[in-house]
């Protein structure tokens, strides 16, 4: 299975909706061109930031269809898929195939406490039912409560032959290390999952990053990327602390309505997140978040 176009910046879309918290298709299309053209080198649909949990599956295909058609070929689509249950899991992975969509990435189960032997079995269940369609493992160790083990991506990087990368948001440089030194004999792709981490991340031999960044400064995270692949190492740290202070910004806002908040300060139409989030209110926060956006040049 050729996976070279597995690298560069992903980013997780967030996903416009309008007042009765359906996907703004207008807006979607927008916010899709905006980042492609901003330097992302692929979007991943329904992501954490693209608030999955809250999203019913007939809107999860219709967005998907919208943004594959939109993309139209000039970058990679991939649908996350963040359910439960196995059987959920193969369902959407059969539909982002009928969509046309290029790959999924698959988090693990949240709530659960999973065995590595259960764990296997999930990831292998929902590959196995696309063998033909490129598949990401998802590991998120802060939002499901556990982490996965560098066996168990040993094994399903071996074992499984369409799963073919992960994204690591452990945020463990360790981790995320002994993933692509256990896998690269496979030529198994490892992205970054951390904003504020993706130098280092290229530095230990990621191929990329999925990163929130690129909904609202793609200028700012690309450059990271691209100075890197250039040979730019100097020029690619700088970019990275240049970019590091408005992401951490972000942190005093609550999960995930800060990426809405600055896109919608770049004037970005995405509409509000879905209930029961809030948009951040006039405060501390945001007037934290506004200062690191004038800062970093991102806003007057």
């Amino acid at each position: 299975m050729n996976t070279d176009f597995l690298k560069g910046v992903i980013v997780p879309i967030i996903t416009p909706i309008d007042e009765n918290e359906l996907i703004d298709e207008k807006a979607l299309r927008e916010q899709v061109d905006y980042v492609i053209k901003g330097g992302i080198l692929g979007v991943l649909a329904f992501g954490s930031n693209g608030e999955f949990y809250v999203i019913e599956e007939d809107e999860m295909e219709r967005g998907l269809k919208i943004m594959v058609d939109e993309a139209a070929g000039r970058v990679p689509v991939y649908l996350g898929i963040g359910a439960i249950s196995t059987k959920k899991c193969v369902r959407l992975a059969r539909m982002a195939k009928a969509c046309r969509a290029t790959g999924i990435s698959v988090l693990q189960p949240m709530f659960l406490k999973p065995t590595e032997t259960e764990l296997f079995r999930h990831f292998k269940t929902i590959a196995d039912a696309v063998p033909d369609m490129p598949m990401l493992l998802y590991n998120n160790p802060g939002r499901v409560g556990y982490t996965m083990s560098g066996n168990l991506v040993d094994r399903l990087a071996h074992e499984v032959e369409n799963i073919v990368g992960m994204k690591d948001t452990s945020g463990d440089m360790t981790q995320t290390a002994e993933f692509i030194r256990r896998t690269r004999d496979v030529d198994f792709k490892v992205f970054g999952g951390k904003d504020t981490l993706l130098y280092a991340s290229l530095c230990h031999g990621a191929v990329g990053g999925v990163c929130t960044a690129g909904n609202f400064m793609p200028e700012l995270i690309t450059d990271i990327y691209n100075k890197y692949v250039a040979g730019d190492l100097e020029g690619a740290l700088e970019a990275q602390f240049k970019l590091n202070p408005v992401r951490l910004s972000m942190d005093g806002a609550s999960f995930p309505v800060a990426a809405k908040d600055m896109a919608r300060l770049r004037g970005r139409e995405v509409g509000l997140p879905y209930t029961p989030n809030l948009a951040t209110p006039e405060g501390p926060v945001l007037d934290k978040i506004r200062e690191e956006m004038k800062k970093a040049g991102l806003i007057d």
